[in-house]
């Protein structure tokens, strides 16, 4: 859903840069507004989630499952059971030592059982039991982190495959595993690849209906487990797909899901409003609006009704901030606010007033009445934000600073430069501190208190400086052709006329129209 606005989301997560809020100018010559904005986020975001997931696949420094799928395996027999029951051993273990910190005796264990298979495999021996063993292995590298090992496994794990047939016992788990890890490391292509073949393999052994290609893992994806990496091939392939930009195609499968659970277990069950939530995501990257926010309502409304999940778990409480945001993008405000205003009575009665949660849905809802120009109540938003973090965290994290730019600009739209300048200059401090002063975190503060400074008049020569930092951030961080860079370009071109800088003025003028025609040429396409 497009937006102009977002909300960093980086206190929650400690990461700090994923989303960023920047100043975002429609005019070189022009500095009357301030616009927060998504940097190079996935999907551009206009509200914040608490502990949401934007992707199906787990960070790859997390153990990413509590337990294997082998269980669903095709054929079975007492030889594959206890194999299957040595494999889960093994990962088990490995996932033991990396949750208790012996992440050197993880590696041990990872290398002695790649040793001994690699062994066999140079002994000519490659059937389902040595893919089932490079899998587990493969899995417990991508927990340590070592993606450059795990792409290794993968090649070797992808030409045994390749040559097994269809109806091998655990080859569809292990096809499963191979998808969610090619995905991890933005191999898409191999990832649909493998997850088409594992759906084909389910749908032949199981049946087209079957429970068995939409297990329980598909929820645990939805409340964050860590085992979310299981996620059966239908889910899979269909959030690779709607992750390539490809709506229309993921469409098919997740109706698939929605249909089965509805047979299996009737329209009122929570399963199927987890499901309806999932379709209703397709349908707004599909540009239906009005059909999402409709399934957006059922499957709240399923969910809560069937009791199926807590009205303050993270998945409910992420569905919720999607329609607002879907609410607000179609115009329709004061729905999105009351949804918004629920939340924030939820985190509050669940876990009190001053827990760091409600942090962001106070910037949520400051962000709401901000759109709607009600500025003093933002203002009153963000301040009680700004109290509840000063009681948890010190006063020079660098999570502070994200309500802290919002109050700016709150300030800048209601006339009180000199109070909004003070923030973001206390802002960029502590993200030249926490981040480096080349980051982008800062970058954002830089570009914000430019704006403000261009309307109390400080010196062109300064902000021309500012402005210039701000442009080799974004050039190292998104390239020479993005669309940060052309925005800020407009800027220095701007300021290089405002200070008769005209041989300057001309190069960058060059840069900027060639630029602009490229966008133009991507818009006609």
């Amino acid at each position: 859903m497009a937006a102009s606005l977002v909300l960093p989301s980086a206190f929650f997560n400690h990461c700090g840069i994923s989303k960023l809020c920047l100043h975002h100018m429609q005019s070189a010559n022009s500095h009357k507004g301030i616009t927060c904005f998504s940097v190079r986020a996935q999907a551009s975001r206009t509200f914040a989630s608490v502990g949401s997931l934007e992707n199906h696949v787990s960070a790859p420094n997390k153990f990413q499952r509590s337990d294997t799928s082998f269980k669903h395996s095709g054929k079975t027999s007492d030889g594959v059971n206890d194999f299957e029951r040595e494999l889960q051993e093994l990962f088990n273990e490995v996932k033991m030592l990396i949750m208790n910190g012996s992440k050197d005796d993880a590696i041990d264990l990872l290398q002695a059982n790649y040793e001994a298979v690699k062994e066999r495999m140079d002994a000519g021996i490659r059937g389902i039991e040595e893919a089932a063993t490079i899998d587990i292995v493969a899995l417990g590298y991508m927990a340590i982190g070592d993606l450059k090992l795990v792409e290794s496994l993968l090649d070797m794990l992808n030409e045994i495959v390749g040559s097994l047939k269809d109806d091998e016992p655990l080859l569809d788990s292990v096809l499963v595993h191979m998808g969610s890890m090619y995905s991890t490391l933005g191999k898409f292509e191999k990832s649909m690849l493998v997850y088409r073949r594992a759906i084909d393999n389910m749908e032949n052994i199981y049946g087209k209906n079957s429970v068995f290609l939409i297990t329980h893992q598909f929820w645990a994806w939805q409340k964050g487990a860590e085992s979310e990496d299981l996620v059966i091939p239908l889910f899979g392939l269909a959030s690779l797909l709607l992750k390539q930009g490809k709506p229309i195609e993921a469409e098919t499968p997740f109706l698939r899901i929605l249909n089965i659970y509805t047979k299996l277990y009737g329209e009122d069950d929570g399963r199927v409003g987890m499901a309806m939530s999932s379709l209703a995501h397709v349908k707004c990257a599909m540009g239906k609006a009005n059909e999402a926010i409709d399934l957006y309502k059922k499957a709240l409304e399923v969910i809560k009704d069937s009791n199926y999940m807590a009205l303050d778990d993270s998945a409910v409480e992420k569905m919720r901030i999607d329609l607002a945001e879907l609410l607000h993008a179609v115009g329709r405000g004061k729905e999105g606010r009351e949804l918004l205003e629920e939340c924030l009575v939820i985190s509050e009665k669940h876990k009190g007033k001053e827990d760091p949660s409600s942090v962001t849905h106070l910037i949520n809802l400051a962000t709401s009445h901000s759109r709607s120009k009600n500025y003093v109540e933002a203002e009153r938003l963000l301040r009680t934000s700004l109290q509840v973090l000063e009681k948890t965290v010190a006063p020079d994290d660098q999570s502070i600073t994200f309500p802290m730019l919002h109050l700016a600009v709150t300030l800048y739209h209601l006339k009180r430069d000199q109070e909004a300048e003070q923030l973001a200059l206390q802002a960029l401090h502590i993200r030249e501190k926490a981040f480096g002063k080349d980051s982008l975190p800062v970058a954002e503060a830089l570009d914000c208190l430019v704006s403000i400074q261009t309307r109390l008049m400080k010196d062109d020569e300064a902000l021309l400086e500012q402005l210039k930092r701000v442009l080799r951030i974004q050039e190292k961080e998104f390239g020479n052709e993005s669309e940060e860079v052309l925005i800020t370009l407009k800027k220095v071109v701007f300021y290089l006329d405002k200070l008769g800088r005209k041989n300057d003025k001309l190069l960058l003028q060059k840069r900027l129209s060639a630029l602009r025609l490229k966008f133009k040429q991507r818009i006609q396409q």
